[in-house]
Order: structure tokens, then sequence, then C-alpha cells
């Protein structure tokens, strides 16, 4: 597979130009890119009407698909009802993606919350388990890297979720990791590192379609992420793609 470049939503040049996301597959295509992910951040909200067009329109214009689960996904929650929850918001992300033709799901851990980062991976580990073993067999699960300090979701702790399951990917945020490492990468020294830390947990063959995110983002000390930038900001914080 070769490797598949496009954006997470719609950016704002796109939102005043045009009114609809069915219009981004021909925008994308336009530009040389050729994939797209859909945003269900604020919860999953897809028609058949929309899924079902959006699926035709990426095949028209070949942009392939991907979706991304609701933010307030808590793998990790001391509350039992909470981590069920995440289960159903994951299995509704599925559902969507099935519809509208897309492969991979990316899926936030959340915060370690008052507990060891230890209890919170083994939680983790559990309420993934259990959602994997209830949702349609093809989508892909790909849990992300955070960029604050005090969510789960370093690069470690993303690739111990991933070894839960063969079909699971890892979705490498590089601007989270830099954020959450108070501007650790500086050149490809690290991007190495962290690459061949990815192949030594879970294999080559997953390395080589690993998920991806990109962007600059501001950071505080000891916090972590504060703010995603553009990739035109001049401000220092990086991390340089």
């Amino acid at each position: 597979m070769s490797a598949k470049f496009g954006p997470a939503g719609n950016s704002e040049a796109f939102s005043i130009k045009y009114k609809t996301t069915l219009q981004a597959p021909g925008y994308l295509e336009a530009m040389g890119l050729d994939h797209y992910e859909y945003q269900c951040g604020r919860g999953v909200k897809v028609s058949d009407k929309i899924a079902f067009a959006l699926k035709d329109k990426a095949k028209e214009h070949n942009i392939t698909l991907s979706l991304h689960a609701p933010y307030f996904i808590s793998l990790s929650s001391l509350e039992a009802e909470k981590r069920d929850n995440s289960i159903n918001y994951i299995l509704q992300s599925c559902d969507a993606a099935s519809r509208m033709g897309a492969d991979r799901i990316v899926i936030h851990s959340g915060s370690c919350a008052k507990i060891s980062r230890e209890d919170a991976l083994e939680l983790a580990k559990d309420t993934l388990t259990r959602a994997r073993k209830a949702a349609v067999e093809h989508i892909v699960f790909c849990p992300e890297t955070m960029g604050k300090v005090n969510q789960l979701g370093n690069l470690t702790e993303v690739l111990e979720l991933c070894k839960l399951d063969d079909t699971f990917l890892p979705t490498i945020d590089f601007g989270h990791l830099n954020a959450r490492e108070f501007g650790y990468i500086k050149g490809k020294a690290e991007y190495e590192k962290m690459l061949d830390e990815v192949e030594n947990a879970i294999g080559h063959d997953r390395l080589k379609i690993f998920h991806s995110h990109f962007s600059k983002i501001m950071f505080t000390n000891p916090g972590g992420e504060k703010k995603h930038l553009t990739f035109d900001d001049n401000q220092g914080f990086g991390p340089d793609y």
C-alpha cells in the first residue's frame, strides 16, 4: 500500500468556497491529495444519506477515508458506565465508517485521572478488547498518541494497546508526541527512534501501514499540548515535518 495524504476535517480555505463535506473529495483530488478523515469528534451523527453519498464521491475522486471517533471516549475512566459508553461510541464510529466506506477509526484513550499510568493502561486494554469483540470485523482500530502529559497515550502506551490485536494500528501524532515531551523532536534522529520503537513493538508489516497525524502544536511545561497551530506558524513549537 502506498502512503496516503490528506486532511482531518475541512480547512478554513475549503469552508470559504464550499458548503458541504460532499465536495471535499473533489477538492482534495484537485490538490493532489488522496485521503480524507471524517470528523466525529463531537459525536457520531452521520445519516445514511450523507454516508452513502460521501462513499460514492470518495470513490469517484480516488479518495480513501478514515473516521475520527468522538473526543470524549475514555478507555481508562474509573467509572464503569463511562467505559461502557466509550465502547458504544466506538461501535457507533465503526458503523458510520462502514457505511461511508472508511476502513479505519482513530480512537483517543482519555485521561489517567487519579490512578497510575499502569492501572489506567490495564483499564484501557480491557475496554478496547471488549469493543473489538463487539465491533464489525473489517474496521481497523487506530489508538492515537496524545498531547497532554496527563493523558494516557505516549508512544509506548499506544503500542501496548496495539499489541491486543494483530489488526490494530497506531495513530502516531508526531505533533502530540513532540508537545507532551516539550519539544523533543529536533530532527531525523528522533523520528527514526520513534519508528524503530514501533517496529520493535508490533513488527515491520504494521509499521509500513501505520496511521498518522501531523501538525504544529503549542505546548507548556509541565502540561504538554496547549493548542494546534498551522504549518505557517513561526513561533518555534514544531515539530518540523
